[in-house]
């Protein structure tokens, strides 16, 4: 054996000064060999530190979250400090700053989640493709999502002391995407003739989710009388209030000249 390759490397990095280099090029100085043999040591080498790091502060990140999310259901926002959270999580409080900078970025992190559960869990469009049932059926998902997720839909639709989404927080491009997705679908559907021409889009969006969102509080508070069903009352004020906005009653025009005010004073806002 040659007495220079008696300190050879290939048996642990594939490459030595002496030797051809794994991809064929060869070695002309230790400089460059050098270089080579410290990248081979680092892509050998395996990556469980920092995979270990980016798992274990993600599990941290998690573990916050769902401290908050349930003191803030069952405490209310207002009554839940960063305190509150990191004792529950046996951290302190420092640590908890360390991954949110306030309360409020807890809050928008949950709403986040909570917005792309709702957006990853929709329907498929009925069948029969009626614009009035495809409309029924988005609405309907949104009280499907109170069910499914209560604790969610208690936290982003119910507790009045969490800073308001619309005029508080913009990154949620997504949820305006799905609100005007909805709106578009209504839109089409008055010019369709399914409700009287003049009717406002954004009234007949907030009197649905309105007539939908009482009945989903009725159940997650527990508010329901007994024998009642949360289910058919939810369908019976979704097709009541369909059958009349179809109506065209004065007060649905004057509902609609309200909330478009409230409607413009919150892009006014943003």
């Amino acid at each position: 054996m040659n007495s220079r390759r008696k300190n050879c490397d290939c048996h642990r990095f594939g490459t030595c000064r002496w030797c051809f280099a794994s991809n064929g090029v060869r070695l002309v100085n230790t400089v460059q060999f050098n270089r080579l043999k410290s990248r081979k040591s680092q892509e050998t080498q395996p990556l469980g530190v920092k995979e270990r790091q980016e798992r274990d502060r993600e599990a941290v990140a998690r573990a916050i979250l769902d401290a908050a999310r349930d003191l803030f259901v069952s405490h209310g926002y207002h009554n839940v400090s960063i305190r509150k959270i990191a004792g529950r999580i046996e951290y302190s409080p420092a640590a908890i700053y360390s991954y949110f900078p306030s309360k409020d970025d807890i809050f928008f992190a949950l709403a986040e989640e909570g917005f792309r559960l709702l957006a990853s869990s929709g329907t498929e469009p009925p069948a029969s493709g009626d614009l009035l049932d495809e409309i029924r059926s988005m609405f309907w998902h949104y009280y499907a999502f109170s069910k499914t997720h209560p604790e969610y839909f208690a936290l982003m639709f119910i507790d009045r002391t969490v800073p308001r989404i619309s005029r508080d927080w913009h990154g949620f491009e997504f949820v305006a995407a799905m609100k005007q997705q909805l709106h578009d679908r209504i839109q089409r559907a008055i010019e369709s003739g399914a409700f009287p021409s003049g009717t406002s889009p954004h009234a007949v969006f907030r009197i649905l989710l309105t007539a939908l969102h009482g009945a989903a509080t009725l159940r997650i508070c527990d508010r329901m009388e007994r024998g009642e069903d949360a289910d058919l009352l939810a369908r019976a004020t979704l097709d009541a209030a369909i059958q009349g906005l179809r109506a065209g009653s004065g007060v649905n025009c004057q509902l609609s000249e309200c909330v478009d005010s409230e409607a413009r004073a919150d892009r006014h806002d943003s």
